[in-house]
């Protein structure tokens, strides 16, 4: 059962940004096929923090990747600031990629022949901007999430950890107004995962933008204004949560005494 919340929302949150209605989405043919999506319906309004939780293999980043349009869904609608991804022609949803969704990868895919900045100003070369412009705003974007003196430094040269910092500042350089983000504070310790959720919070209060985040790290959950929790391809519940003082990200060793 999907609580009264989905509806209502975070009191801070604003208008609709992504609906999702009865989207089923499968894999493989006859005996070998999995269904992974269900009938999903979700919704996420600006000016909030979504996240989706679950076990592994529920279907968490099957439908984050529905929502940023790099997987077609069988069944259902799929519509982003108004634009109905499942009926768009490819270069027209590419295009609308670039310029409404900043999207990062559990996986990084940085490209391993360029530097950092040169991958983090891609979104904005292509929207156009001139190559020095763009690294240059790259170069402030990776001062942001802390590694802004290994601008040079190609991705072989980078932790797991400033890797994954990399790619979050490649989704957030062009600021786009919907940041999908798959497993972000994975390879993060507590210190450089309070900045990066930091940066997150500060995208969501924007009235016309929104951020949704996969992930199973309950360290992060307390910046959440909605949960959505996935069970074998649904979503089973979407609740609420008030924020009465600032959130944090929770270290292990509270994980001990409070266990979240």
């Amino acid at each position: 059962m999907i609580s009264d919340t989905e509806i209502s929302g975070s009191p801070s949150a604003g208008h609709k940004v992504v609906g999702v209605e009865g989207v089923c989405k499968g894999f493989g043919k006859g005996h070998n096929r999995l269904e992974v999506l269900k009938n999903v319906n979700l919704e996420a309004l600006t000016g909030e923090i979504l996240m989706l939780v679950g076990p592994s293999g529920c279907g968490k980043t099957t439908l984050l990747s529905v929502i940023a349009g790099t997987l077609r869904v069988e069944a259902g609608e799929v519509v982003v600031f108004g634009e109905p991804l499942h009926r768009m022609p490819p270069a027209a949803l590419t295009r609308f990629r670039s310029n409404h969704i900043g999207f990062i990868f559990q996986q990084f895919n940085l490209i391993p022949t360029i530097s950092a900045a040169e991958n983090v100003a891609v979104p904005l070369l292509i929207q156009g901007l001139p190559a020095s412009k763009a690294v240059a705003r790259a170069r402030d974007m990776l001062a942001h999430v802390g590694i802004g003196d290994r601008w040079k430094e190609r991705p072989n040269k980078l932790s797991g950890g400033e890797q994954q910092r990399v790619a979050i500042a490649r989704a957030l350089v062009h600021e786009p107004p919907l940041v999908i983000c798959d497993e972000p504070t994975a390879a993060l310790d507590a210190h450089n995962g309070e900045i990066v959720l930091e940066l997150f919070r500060n995208v969501a209060r924007s009235p016309d933008r929104a951020v949704i985040i996969v992930t199973h790290d309950n360290r992060i959950f307390s910046y959440a204004d909605r949960i959505a929790r996935m069970d074998d391809g649904e979503i089973i519940e979407v609740t609420h949560q008030d924020h009465p003082s600032a959130p944090h990200f929770v270290h292990e060793r509270e994980h001990l005494i409070t266990h979240p």
